[in-house]
């Protein structure tokens, strides 16, 4: 493999993300993983904190505006800080922040239910509508715990 192969690699994975989204491929139905490559909880209370990720998986789901993932981020934060554990909430933000980027090619970025490449910006109405459609089995519980 010469060293260019890395980003050969890249740009072609780049570019059927273009082709897919071109070819007007819609947002894929809502999953989650928790608190991606995360603990959900501590030991003894192992999904302490879960509900908090999964509605922060539901804001990065169906993406949006830089502003938005923001929003998103510093509620993950207060959401894991109110359950009791302020240093886990920082270092939980430090994460997303890091890894949640939608430049990047990974199943847990901003916007990861559309096809990639996604990246910020307004939802257009017709996208609205397929949010409303594939979000109606799942309401996140928008208060903290």
């Amino acid at each position: 493999m010469d060293i260019m192969s890395p980003f050969k690699i890249g740009f072609f994975v780049f570019l059927l993300g273009v082709c897919s989204a071109a070819l007007g491929q819609g947002l894929k139905p809502f999953t989650s993983d928790g608190c991606s490559s995360f603990p959900n909880g501590t030991r003894e209370e192992n999904d302490l904190w879960l509900s908090c990720c999964t509605k922060h998986d539901f804001e990065y789901w169906k993406g949006g505006t830089f502003r938005e993932r923001q929003e998103s981020d510093r509620a993950l934060k207060a959401c894991v800080a109110k359950v009791g554990k302020p240093g886990i909430a920082l270092l939980m933000l430090a994460g997303v922040r890091v890894g949640g980027s939608p430049f990047i090619p990974t199943k847990f970025r901003w916007g990861y239910g559309w096809p990639y490449p996604r990246l910020y910006g307004e939802h257009t109405e017709s996208e609205l509508e397929q949010i409303e459609r594939l979000s109606r089995h799942f309401k996140p519980n928008h208060e903290i715990p």
